[in-house]
């Protein structure tokens, strides 16, 4: 088995913020970026992995990577396969890089970068793209996947192995299923907040061409305006599609309620990120408000940790679980999210779209569909159809569906090229 010998880091950033791709009512101006890794073997064969920033900062997190570097260098990647949630956990146990977070911030996303690239090493020593390495796991193999401290009130081994048992004898039907019809998605490319409107009614025609059911739009910023700018998308995708709006942490908890009351003649499925990501009882106060208009509360991808979703799950206080494939500390942890998420009834619909991330979580959705919740009814998982030509295995769209990758990895690569020309701040994009 491969022994880690180095990692190497590469701070990578995309001059987004020139054409206001990704802008919302907190980010108006995001150059989307990569903290990006690779982690080399003995063997020649490398794990590749990143976690995703807008910018600014994103030079903390490459540090931040390169701080893990003597919990990996020495080991082999038999010590990980063998017990991976408990190799998880000692990566995050450092106590001396444990200090500034634990288990948030810069420290996090780094954890999350290292852990993405040790699932792309692992799948592909086996050759097998991740969602099926997952899938293909035995009940026992992947509750070993998490590490349960902190989450043993709401979820225990024992009962996460209850929820996988009963899918095995069905699993082989659902993988055939995904592999024949794709897995749903929305798009949010039509959605941003600094495009002006006949873009905005561009864009919503050509989804609508394309075969898309469900859009999500930023709000937040301004209400008349986000009236105005929802009658338009109305008019352009109809009332049988499915609209979500998104108001990326901008208000305070009665601000949310009354603006998206107003907003509630639209019909919106569901109002994400309302308010501060870190407020479980803010967001419990908003959904009682909510309910009564038939509009789901939706948040998690600026989700620190597996103990906050578990709180939101136990406050009841979301509709829709929004995982994020580079925000908590990586695989690993995202599966205990999955399995939370099963215990509690809440379906998962991730966030994706910014460099990487359609990449990196499809493989997720795809094993929660497979492995966890056995369905994929009320989920839908996110699509931007930005820098995906970048990535070695870009992820593929469908009529509204991602395709099941078939390369083996976690889709994490990124081209050599485009690392070499977005590079900051010496690569040919930002000498332009």
């Amino acid at each position: 088995m491969p022994r880690f010998t180095r990692l190497s880091v590469e701070d990578i950033r995309f001059p987004t913020s020139r054409q206001l791709d990704g802008s919302d009512a907190m980010n108006l101006d995001p150059d989307y970026s990569s903290a990006y890794v690779v982690l080399h073997t003995d063997t020649g064969l490398a794990g590749h992995g990143s976690a995703f920033t807008i910018g600014r900062g994103n030079d903390l997190v490459c540090a931040a990577i390169k701080a893990h570097e003597h919990l990996l260098v020495g080991r082999t990647l038999e010590e990980f396969i063998a017990h991976p949630g408990a190799f998880w956990r000692r990566l995050n146990s450092d106590s001396q890089l444990r200090w500034i977070g634990p288990d948030k911030g810069v420290v996090h996303l780094a954890l999350a970068a290292l852990v993405n690239a040790l699932w792309d090493l692992y799948a592909k020593t086996v050759g097998k793209p991740l969602w099926r390495l997952l899938a293909d796991f035995t009940p026992a193999q992947f509750v070993a996947c998490v590490d349960f401290r902190y989450l043993t009130d709401a979820l225990t081994p024992d009962e996460a192995l209850a929820l996988l048992q009963p899918l095995e004898a069905t699993k082989a039907d659902r993988i055939a299923q995904l592999e024949a019809q794709g897995y749903p998605a929305y798009t949010t490319s039509a959605g941003w907040l600094g495009y002006p409107d006949d873009k905005i009614r561009r864009l919503c025609r050509e989804a609508i061409a394309e075969g898309w059911n469900h859009l999500k739009i930023k709000v937040g910023r301004d209400l008349q305006d986000d009236l105005r700018r929802l009658a338009i998308i109305r008019e352009e995708i109809g009332w049988e599609r499915k609209l979500m709006v998104d108001a990326n942490q901008v208000w305070d908890v009665p601000q949310a309620i009354a603006w998206t009351r107003e907003l509630a003649r639209f019909q919106p499925w569901w109002i994400e990120e309302p308010t501060s990501p870190d407020d479980v009882l803010g967001h419990a106060a908003i959904a009682r408000a909510l309910e009564p208009l038939g509009i789901g509360v939706a948040t998690g991808e600026h989700g620190m940790n597996r103990v906050l979703f578990k709180q939101l799950f136990q406050a009841r206080a979301i509709s829709f679980c929004q995982i994020d494939s580079c925000r908590v500390g990586g695989v690993n942890e995202n599966l205990a999210i999955l399995l939370l998420a099963a215990k509690f009834g809440v379906p998962v619909c991730p966030h994706a779209g910014g460099v990487g991330l359609c990449e990196f979580v499809q493989h997720l959705s795809m094993v929660d569909f497979i492995r966890v919740s056995g369905t994929w009814a009320g989920r839908v998982c996110e699509f931007v159809d930005h820098l995906h030509e970048h990535f070695e295995d870009p992820c593929r769209i469908q009529r509204g569906r991602y395709l099941a990758p078939t390369r083996p990895g976690h889709s994490t690569e990124m081209r050599a090229a485009s690392r070499a020309e977005f590079a900051f701040p010496a690569g040919a994009a930002w000498s332009r």
